[in-house]
């Protein structure tokens, strides 16, 4: 596939850069470039996922959702961002991890690329939460079916559900 015949930078942000890009078979198109993310479904023993609810000014909303950031820390691979974002953002480590898959949230407007996976933590967690953010668990069997439902309001945490559904256990 050719790329753009042009391209210009329209913004640049503190973590988002617009692009302006002329292509022969569309025209102008705006590009949001953004870092990819990472984000893991963790299950505790008794097969709870933990969640995080936290507010999402964009939506104007608090939203809860599988803990989840951006791949910003050079040299950082997302698995290992996936471990370090669980422990920030809910206090719990994983004893185990596993690739589920990935998808762009956004492709007509967006690069940014999740990367997904599950985890096994403990039942209890080893430190806070980030400031701002609640923890919750609820039963994984529950989540999915609020996932099938379409009761669960953010993608990244309806598709880790539903990836992670009918697959064997996690050690």
């Amino acid at each position: 596939m050719d790329g753009p015949t042009e391209a210009r930078p329209a913004y640049e942000g503190s973590f988002v850069k617009v692009d302006v890009e002329t292509w022969a078979e569309s025209g102008p198109w705006e590009v949001v470039r953004l870092h990819d993310a990472t984000a893991v479904l963790p299950l505790t023993p008794g097969n709870d996922v933990v969640m995080v609810r936290q507010l999402r000014p964009p939506v104007r909303r608090r939203l809860t959702e599988i803990p989840a950031g951006l791949l910003d820390v050079d040299g950082e691979d997302a698995l290992t961002a996936a471990g370090r974002e669980l422990f920030e953002e809910t206090g719990f480590r994983h004893s185990a991890i596993e690739f589920l898959g990935g998808f762009y949230p956004s492709p007509g407007t967006s690069d940014e690329y999740v990367h997904l996976f599950w985890a096994r933590v403990g039942a209890e967690a080893e430190g806070p939460p980030e400031p701002g953010i609640e923890v919750a668990t609820f039963p994984f069997e529950r989540m999915v079916a609020a996932a099938r439902s379409g009761r669960v309001r953010d993608g990244k945490t309806a598709l880790a559900l539903l990836m992670a559904a009918g697959r064997p256990p996690l050690p």
